[in-house]
């Protein structure tokens, strides 16, 4: 752990040199000698060597060789190698749990080998850890870092791209990669029936396991790991090549039909394409230059030559970094207008197309985790305070771009520090409106629908003092061609399927993510839907306390009448009981949960510590 500190303190530190060089060329006396930037510098050296106590307090020793545990305490299956499948599999094997993960994809990662190098943590990595043994170089780690990031040698002294996974990493040292098996899809989970044998005898009352009819491999438990995001979502306009059609509908074939994420809701009945007079339109009035899923920005095939007009279709955390990706690869128009160097570069136009405004928090492990220390995990009158502070501070100056009609509590926020400063600065056009259908030109916009509590729109622009077009809000009854040379639908991904599950599993009125603690299945505990964050490792260990405790072990009863009262005490919250909610109040639910179980009061410390069950003993 050590090694990884220092290899952390070296990247801040040639990042921080790297900056003051490009300062310097600038001569930017005011930046290269900012007591800002030194200070933020120190507290990125405090903030990785304040990792070190963590990894030493709560990272279990992993196995000591490659083979099987002697004496396992029970076997679990992990469907998915991605972040979450790789850190449950470490908790489950370092407390001496045998474990096999499947994984449909030829690798490791998950959602994050497929995502932009601008796409980071929506928590700060303290609340995020992934697993104790990682050392994070910053609070919001993006995708290189968390996957495929730059190692700095301590030999050469210079950059190896690629040459540490933080992913792998963990995976390699505790010998899951023996234990993993690619392309391997997960096509059916089975109850197991009992054996002719006694060997069931100690404890005959729970559910075993197999996977894909195997019936030679019998499993105590299944933690399914398949995150919330899935293919790519490929939504059709009306004027978009059937080549374009074609691709979204391969995607379709790979997995079922299955609602996108929030980044991009469903488009309504009348704005689908597919009937006679939607065709037709198409037929006569095609765009046909380039259309491509925000995922593809990082392609090789994905190339501006400079003074393309991008329009991004989508507000979320998709669109957000969709902007950021573009404009860090290749800059904006307005950063080239007077560039007379031999390079000639451009720069890009970039516009965003908003059919919803969506609340956007710094990168600031601060304001993050006192926004989620509320215990409610729904809008409460004090909430105007957060959105006071957002609006005056995070939005200054463009205080026009904050939700008008949505609570900071009433949506998961997109958390992201640079898109804000690119619309108040006029590097990207923020445009409030529908996206109706494409043509010739680029994409035609239509007024938002209006909404309850929204004020209709009324067509307003807000500019920057150079004339530049800031935020534009398309007038009811109208509609305005938004001129794109690359169209990016940055329309989220499709929520990952979970068929191969019993049916009988999700009983009416108690489906995802209405489920016990939010992740078990309310009619067998022994199957676990677990995402990649802090409750990720306790799960994992409630899980396991399960299969090792017979008394802690909750009834069916006892879990939905949970669910149900939680659903009494958020009635009326936005998205649901169970479909939004805060830290602090999943340390109630985690309180509660020894509270009201004495029994399980001996497990505390595994539980939320991970102390005193080990592999090795």
């Amino acid at each position: 752990m050590v090694v990884q500190a220092i290899q952390a303190l070296r990247k801040v530190t040639q990042g921080y040199v790297a900056t003051s060089e490009t300062y310097a060329r600038q001569k930017n006396i005011f930046a290269l000698f900012s007591l800002i930037r030194f200070f933020a510098l120190i507290w990125d050296y405090f903030y990785i060597l304040g990792q070190l106590p963590i990894v030493w307090l709560f990272k279990a020793p992993p196995p000591k060789t490659t083979e099987e545990l002697q004496k396992p305490r029970g076997r679990v299956a992990i469907i998915g190698a991605g972040l979450t499948g790789v850190s449950s599999a470490a908790h489950a094997i370092s407390h001496g749990f045998e474990v096999v993960i499947f994984e449909a994809k030829p690798k490791l990662g998950g959602i994050w080998a497929d995502v932009n190098t601008t796409s980071g943590l929506q928590l700060n990595s303290l609340l995020y850890r992934f697993h104790p043994a990682v050392i994070w170089s910053k609070a919001f780690p993006q995708r290189d870092e968390i996957l495929g990031g730059p190692c700095l040698s301590l030999l050469l002294n210079k950059v190896v791209s690629n040459a540490a996974v933080e992913v792998q990493r963990i995976w390699k040292e505790y010998h899951l990669d023996t234990r993993t098996r690619f392309e391997t899809r997960v096509t059916s989970v089975k109850r197991a029936s009992p054996p002719s044998d006694d060997s069931w005898s100690k404890d005959p009352d729970r559910t075993r396991w197999i996977i894909n009819d195997n019936k030679d491999e019998i499993f105590d438990a299944i933690i399914v790991t398949v995150g919330t995001c899935g293919e790519p979502h490929w939504v059709e306009l009306p004027g978009m090549p059937e080549k374009n059609k074609d691709e979204g509908n391969k995607k379709k074939q790979k997995q079922q039909e299955q609602p996108p994420t929030q980044d991009f809701p469903p488009l309504p009945e009348g704005e689908k394409s597919g009937s006679k007079d939607k065709k037709t339109e198409q037929s006569k009035d095609q765009f046909t230059k380039t259309i491509l899923h925000s995922s593809q920005l990082d392609s090789p095939d994905f190339k501006l030559k400079g003074g393309e007009r991008v329009v991004v279709i989508g507000s979320g955390a998709s669109g957000v970094e969709a902007v950021e990706t573009v404009l860090d690869k290749y800059g904006s128009v307005l950063d080239y207008k007077d560039n007379e160097s031999e390079d000639k570069k451009k720069g890009v136009d970039v516009s965003i197309i908003a059919r919803d405004d969506k609340w956007i928090i710094p990168r600031n492990i601060f304001f993050d985790t006192s926004l989620s220390a509320q215990p409610f995990g729904r809008e409460m009158p004090q909430s105007f305070l957060w959105e006071g502070i957002l609006r005056h501070w995070h939005y200054a100056g463009i205080e026009e771009l904050a939700p008008s009609n949505l609570g900071i509590y009433e949506a998961t926020p997109v958390v992201n520090d640079v898109f804000i400063k690119h619309v108040r600065t006029g590097r990207c056009h923020y445009i409030r409106g529908e996206p109706a259908r494409l043509n010739s030109e680029g994409v035609v916009v239509q007024a938002r629908k209006e909404k309850k509590g929204a004020a209709k729109p009324k067509g307003q622009k807000e500019t920057t003092k150079s004339g530049h077009v800031k935020i534009e809000e398309v007038p009811e009854g109208e509609e305005k061609v938004i001129p794109a040379d690359v169209i990016i639908l940055a329309t989220g991904y499709k929520k990952p399927s979970v068929d191969f599950l019993p049916d009988d599993l999700f009983p009416e009125g108690y489906e995802r993510p209405d489920l016990y603690l939010q992740n078990f299945s309310t009619e067998d505990w022994s199957v676990l839907m677990t995402n990649s964050a802090y409750l990720n490792a306790i799960d994992t260990r409630i899980l396991l306390t399960f299969l090792m405790d017979k008394d802690a072990r909750p009834s069916p009863k006892d879990m939905k009448l949970w669910v149900d009262v939680l659903r009494f005490v958020k009635r009326g919250a936005s998205g649901g009981a169970l479909g939004f909610f805060t830290y602090m109040e999943l340390t109630i639910w985690l309180f509660t949960f020894h509270l009201f179980r004495p029994d399980r009061l001996r497990w505390l410390f595994f539980i939320m510590n991970g102390w005193g069950v080990y592999a090795n003993q």
